[in-house]
């Protein structure tokens, strides 16, 4: 008969998973008895409905882990190991847990019964959601830690103060050389675009072939002052009239036909430059990236190119 627990948290927030999720041999993970406390089940029992449906659990979905690994989990676990935690010995599981995938987590919820887990799972995967979001908007911020300022965090004295240096570093540099936008975040996106207009002390130079009077309404949060020149294609839809009229109220706009360029760029004043994967007029509405490039010799490239059009 199936052993199950009744007893469930009655509120989890996501933040709450997402201290559950752990890096195992580069995936991101939960572990059996994480996933039966938040899913309603002893471990045992969900562990039984697993071995009953083992054709959908490849290796890809759901592992066991090794001696090694499991110390691993253990240094990462800030609270009291839990009682369901392999030991070893006696007192404790005597072998070692199982660790599932996302793709296993989902199909975890499948095969096991009851509402809770269905409810769970949308939970976790909103979890998981998240942390791909994060990662993906600091990949650069963390591989630049890690390879310099983390050599100089080793002289910190305890992992404590160590973790408080990456922290602030990374509240000090909020502002990353990479930033991906999901399908959907329209505002998220118009906000950070409208911030690194509003950088400009002098010049904006703006290449995107599709610029429309959207595009223009975002323009128009540039500083006072500042000077704006657009290179677009023939057939972009922004007539002689449009560009009259942004003129009246925020000069100066200069609009220039090429068909030269086919990505999308931002320079402000001469030196920031910015690559984006989407014309600002549909940014937000499918996934795609803003990233700062620091190369001088770019920047003085596309500058020269810009002077023969």
């Amino acid at each position: 008969m199936e052993e199950k627990m009744e007893l469930v948290p009655a509120t989890i927030q996501i933040n709450e998973i997402e201290n559950l999720i752990y890096t195992i041999r580069d995936k991101q993970v939960m572990l059996d008895y994480d996933l039966a406390a938040l899913y309603g089940y002893e471990v045992r029992a969900l562990n039984q409905q697993v071995k009953r449906n083992a054709g959908r659990f490849p290796d890809d979905f759901m592992f066991q882990l090794t001696k090694d690994e499991v110390e691993v989990v253990k240094s990462q676990i800030v609270t009291s190991p839990n009682s369901n935690f392999y030991s070893g010995q006696g007192g404790g599981r005597r072998k070692p847990p199982y660790a599932f995938t996302e793709q296993g987590i989902y199909m975890l919820a499948t095969v096991l019964k009851g509402e809770v887990a269905e409810q769970q799972s949308i939970f976790i995967m909103r979890a998981f959601r998240e942390m791909r979001r994060f990662i993906a908007n600091n990949a650069l911020l963390f591989e630049k830690v890690s390879h310099i300022e983390l050599k100089q965090l080793e002289y910190q004295k305890s992992t404590d103060e160590r973790f408080d240096r990456v922290f602030q570093y990374i509240e000090d540099h909020a502002e990353s050389e990479q930033k991906i936008f999901f399908d959907g975040q329209i505002y998220d996106a118009f906000s950070l675009i409208t911030t690194i207009i509003q950088k400009a002390k002098s010049d904006i130079i703006l290449i995107d072939g599709y610029v429309d009077v959207n595009t223009l309404n975002v323009l128009a949060k540039k500083n006072a002052g500042v000077d704006v020149t657009i290179f677009t294609y023939a057939s972009a839809p922004l007539t002689n009239k449009d560009v009259e009229n942004f003129n009246a109220q925020y000069p100066k706009l200069t609009v220039k036909k090429t068909q030269v360029f086919h990505d999308r760029f931002i320079m402000l004043d001469g030196k920031a430059f910015y690559h984006i994967g989407a014309s600002i007029k549909d940014a937000g509405k499918k996934c795609f990236g803003i990233s700062l490039i620091n190369d001088s010799s770019i920047v003085l490239g596309i500058l020269n190119r810009l002077k023969t059009i």
